[in-house]
């Protein structure tokens, strides 16, 4: 089953180039022009990492970031811009982004940073269902004797 990623960038362009090229790369990829759409599509659909621009109109990616990981904190958020700092790569790092990316894009290079994205939160998904497993094989509380 091919990840699913969302794409929320302000530039059709961008989000069909990127749709094009990381369905190349194994990933299946919806996408929005409208930063505020975001939250909806991840309440309709299951998402393994949204890709985002950093300058949007209404709403920068940052922004979008917090909002996002408020509802998902397990969720890996990559941040794309044209317009890349120092400044601005930390404070994407500081809002909870899981890497950051400047345009322009080479996809292999962002298809690489997705998957090894996707792959950190599976294998953080799997510690704590590992987790449970075990503090659920130490629990006493059905055991009956004298």
């Amino acid at each position: 089953m091919k990840p699913q990623i969302l794409v929320v960038d302000d530039n059709r362009g961008m989000c069909e180039l990127l749709e094009l090229g990381l369905a190349g790369c194994g990933f299946e990829v919806r996408w929005t022009t409208e930063p505020h759409k975001a939250l909806e599509l991840l309440q309709q659909d299951t998402y393994e990492a949204v890709v985002t621009d950093l300058n949007m109109p209404g709403q920068n990616g940052i922004e979008l970031t917090r909002q996002l990981l408020g509802n998902r904190p397990d969720l890996p958020i990559i941040v794309i811009t044209a317009f890349g700092s120092m400044e601005s790569a930390i404070e994407a790092m500081r809002a909870g982004a899981s890497d950051f990316v400047t345009k322009p894009l080479e996809v292999d290079a962002l298809a690489m940073v997705l998957r090894r994205a996707v792959q950190h939160r599976a294998l953080r998904e799997e510690v704590k269902l590992l987790r449970r497993a075990v503090a659920a094989s130490h629990c006493f509380d059905n055991l009956i004797g004298q």
